[in-house]
């Protein structure tokens, strides 16, 4: 767990919609779910030419691995070592990308492969990754966002803000028609980002999301976005299930 002494950003679901760059808010509509690995500290969820990617956390449980919706399983796993903390992951240029926490390195792979390619020195907390296509997307914990190189150079860094103020604890990343998601780790709110700007134009609730019947005292976190061919998943850290869901406006 990241152990943190956090002041959680009750105010994104709370503050008044008054302005004229006040943000879209969004409730959720569960299309589907699916079985998803209870043990699976979810770090980074993504799809990739059909298949399904997820990177997990946690000492000595970190892994990268290829999973099938439809059923939950892992089809193929990579398991880091005890002292790696696994992160928000990506596939960038044909290659696998995955970061750690507080390591302070970052790995990858060939993306059709899986076979090992470089250990990457990374100067700051890895959490959330994404791409835009052109860039990778990171982000630490922060209400900031760097856009990096396939070096992981920091070419520009993106500073969230909503009515002006820093959204901090920006964890897991996705990126869904020209905008960025983000969870914001400990709350059940997503935020939709400008990437020009980095105004907060939505913010989805996803309170209830996994029902109270569903929970175990390992459950944690709303955490895991991902996006295909027009469809939205959702999941969390140790969930039993990944939802595909419709944003509805409230």
């Amino acid at each position: 767990m990241k152990k943190y002494l956090l002041l959680v950003a009750v105010w994104l679901m709370c503050l008044p919609a008054c302005s004229a760059s006040a943000p879209v808010d969004y409730t959720l509509k569960v299309v589907s779910e699916y079985d998803h690995d209870p043990k699976a500290y979810t770090q980074g969820l993504f799809f990739h030419k059909g298949k399904l990617y997820e990177s997990t956390g946690q000492c000595g449980q970190s892994s990268f691995r290829i999973v099938d919706l439809e059923t939950g399983k892992v089809e193929r796993k990579l398991d880091f070592a005890h002292k790696y903390f696994g992160e928000g992951s990506v596939i960038f240029q044909d290659k696998v990308y995955m970061l750690t926490w507080t390591n302070r390195v970052a790995f990858t792979y060939d993306a059709e492969t899986l076979k090992y390619l470089r250990t990457h020195s990374y100067p700051r907390e890895g959490w959330g990754l994404t791409t835009d296509g052109k860039s990778l997307i990171a982000s630490d914990g922060s209400a900031n966002l760097y856009y990096m190189d396939g070096d992981l150079k920091v070419k520009r860094t993106l500073k969230v803000t909503y009515d002006g103020r820093p959204v901090r604890f920006l964890n897991e990343l996705e990126w869904i028609e020209g905008r960025i998601w983000a969870n914001v780790y400990t709350t059940d709110m997503i935020v939709i980002i400008n990437p020009s700007s980095g105004v907060v134009e939505g913010r989805i609730d996803c309170t209830g999301l996994l029902p109270k019947k569903l929970r175990k005292p390992d459950t944690d976190v709303l955490n895991g976005i991902a996006y295909k061919d027009g469809r939205i998943f959702l999941t969390g850290k140790n969930w039993p299930k990944l939802y595909e869901v419709e944003l509805v406006k409230k």
